[in-house]
């Protein structure tokens, strides 16, 4: 199953047009509730400003939307936003752009554009993280072989759809990867040829949505 990517850290972008500011503010987020905070401060930093139109997307498959015109013409700042994150198959992720007026009217297709530009200009500058169910391995080594280990698990994951977690140091050292469980056969054999068979990567049967920086 593929799921909707989201995007690393929030952007802000301004665009002018016909003398309106249109200051675009997009952020991750992970709920519905911190999507109307990050609405919510933003109408109070930006409090003398016309209008503060939003658009959000959440939920692991993206399955949860809403968007708000603030006062400007129905359908002609919300929807157009949230159009926007729907073609970058985004989700959780917020954006608000606020409306300084310049005393010039857009019509109703000149917002729509403007709005849509906004946002889609602010996600051009944004770094995307697609994510990935992934499924989980341990291995478990001696401290004394946990350095030699973590680069062997580092250098496998580079370059790969992999994430390494911090090591966990107890009586042993134990390292948990996540990657796909088509190449969990892979990495294996490439331990159990480091180690001579001593250690295993063994699957913990635990998956995760994992977030991986687009390159």
């Amino acid at each position: 199953m593929t799921h909707p990517a989201t995007i690393a850290r929030a952007v802000d972008h301004e665009l002018v047009i016909k003398k309106s500011r249109f200051i675009a503010h997009v952020a991750p987020v992970a709920s519905p509730e911190e999507a109307d905070a990050v609405i919510a401060a933003v109408r109070k930093r930006a409090w003398d400003a016309r209008h503060n139109c939003s658009a959000q997307v959440t939920g692991a498959l993206g399955d949860r939307a809403r968007s708000s015109d603030d006062g400007e013409p129905s359908g002609t700042a919300g929807v157009p936003m949230l159009e926007v994150l729907r073609r970058r198959e985004l989700t959780d992720v917020v954006a608000v752009v606020t409306r300084y007026f310049g005393g010039i009217k857009l019509g109703a297709g000149g917002l729509v554009r403007a709005y849509s530009s906004a946002v889609a200009e602010a996600l051009d500058l944004a770094m995307v993280v697609d994510r990935h169910l992934l499924s989980g391995v341990e291995l478990s080594v001696m401290h004394a072989d946990a350095g030699r280990f973590e680069n062997l698990l580092r250098e496998w994951a580079h370059g790969r759809t992999a994430v390494l977690d911090a090591p966990a140091y107890a009586a042993r050292a134990t390292f948990t990867l996540w990657l796909p469980a088509e190449d969990i056969p892979a990495l294996a054999a490439e331990v159990a040829a480091a180690s001579a068979g001593a250690v295993s990567a063994v699957p913990t049967g635990a998956k995760r949505l994992i977030d991986v920086p687009r390159v």
